[in-house]
């Protein structure tokens, strides 16, 4: 393959704290290298569209302020391609704007479909015999892609949630009994429970088990052991606290849900409310149900800093295999080197892995609504240390937007 000497970097599906860290570490190494570096606006929408942006050089200050910027900053977008043998037409008007531009690599920074949109790409510009590099950036919140040790932006919201949960934790304990009292925290991670599981990690810290009891998508249970199971810890401490991932089902049908958006996307919620309503009608509970919602992926002021680090080497790694242009079609892989304690990245076939969903191993479960110790040892170095978070006037981040370039005279960024 020739020389890679233009890049575009796009981001898809949803957010996490740390997608902005692999985009800094794409731009760092792009600028390293000498290579022409765009973006596209918003995703896959910008790439069909032809809105792609030249990203201006980037001094290390502002590196590193973006790395720690929540949300998407060249915009994200969740946008399936059809089959080519189905649907040319969106394949037709991609490989269209990457000639305009000319571009020789495309680094694809998403989760599970996106994952599968790049050895989409892939195989069809092989099959049109355009000399095209396609690299996929893993990011999830959900922890359930394929091929790798962890999602970069799992950590992250597994620490937020930890934390959040500790705290309320603590604030329930602080009151005498007078009653019967529940706290239900509801996660995010749609089919698989990784989030949810986290939470135990507030076990490490608080002096009971807390949480008392985990609802998986993953488990089998039944409303009756559920509220015995409450029931006891309730008389044993004067309350009890639940996490439930989104997707928890129940006799084969999610808890709850909130409908279904275009294409093949359920937009899950509500399980908490459910739980929380049994909890006050048949235990005479009082009960407060917290939904943090958009709040765990975009909670940048409390990265891990394993979590930062890694989601900026998975960035500079897809720059380098696609400038040494030994590598298309693949996804950056983590691995945990376990000789070094450290991590290193190794190329996983995206056609293999892409819409395939790492579910939380039955291994790991402990009955009833619990997880094991092992899952802990897996969890607790993902969650270490603590990133200096850039601040500006009042203690508020100092995040950056497209003001941040002074001078720039490309208003589109």
């Amino acid at each position: 393959m020739s020389a890679i000497r233009r890049i575009v970097y796009a981001q898809s599906g949803g957010m996490s704290a740390v997608i902005n860290a692999s985009a800094a570490g794409v731009i760092a190494e792009a600028q390293r290298r000498g290579l022409t570096l765009f973006a596209a606006r918003y995703g896959m929408q910008g790439l069909l569209a032809g809105d792609l942006v030249a990203v201006p050089r980037f001094s290390a200050e502002q590196l590193l302020r973006l790395s720690h910027t929540p949300g998407g900053f060249f915009g994200t977008a969740r946008r399936d391609l059809p089959d080519p043998e189905i649907d040319p037409t969106p394949y037709d008007q991609l490989f269209q704007v990457l000639a305009r531009y000319g571009i020789d690599a495309l680094l694809y920074n998403g989760g599970n479909g996106s994952i599968a949109t790049v050895a989409q790409i892939d195989r069809e510009a092989k099959r049109r015999g355009i000399p095209l590099t396609v690299i996929g950036i893993p990011k999830t919140i959900d922890n359930d892609l394929e091929g790798t040790h962890f999602s970069p932006g799992y950590p992250s919201a597994a620490r937020y949630l930890i934390t959040s949960f500790l705290e309320a934790s603590l604030d329930l304990a602080s009151f005498p009994a007078k009653g019967a009292r529940a706290f239900v925290m509801e996660t995010m991670g749609r089919n698989a429970g990784w989030l949810a599981a986290a939470v135990k990690a507030a076990s490490v810290v608080l002096d009971d088990e807390g949480p008392h009891l985990i609802v998986l998508p993953e488990m089998r249970w039944d409303k009756g052991s559920l509220l015995a199971a409450a029931k006891a810890t309730i008389a044993r401490l004067g309350y009890c606290t639940v996490v439930v991932a989104e997707g928890a089902t129940l006799d084969g049908k999610p808890l709850a849900y909130q409908g279904v958006e275009k294409r093949r996307y359920v937009q899950l919620g509500g399980a908490g409310s459910v739980i929380g309503g049994w909890l006050r009608e048949a235990l005479g509970a009082k009960v407060h149900v917290a939904v943090p919602d958009y709040l765990q992926r975009a909670a940048a002021h409390w990265v891990s800093a394993v979590d930062h680090r890694v989601a900026w080497q998975v960035g500079e790694t897809a720059v380098a295999w696609a400038a040494e242009g030994a590598q298309s079609g693949v996804m950056v892989g983590v691995v945990c080197d376990q000789a070094t304690g450290g991590w290193r990245m190794e190329a996983v076939d995206a056609a293999t892995i892409g819409n395939q969903e790492r579910r939380f191993p039955a291994s790991w479960i402990a009955a009833p609504f619990q997880v094991d110790r092992a899952f802990l040892d897996y969890l607790l170095p993902l969650l270490e240390g603590c990133p200096q978070i850039p601040c500006k006037a009042h203690g508020l981040p100092d995040f950056f937007t497209s003001s941040s370039f002074s001078g720039t005279n490309d208003a589109s960024l």
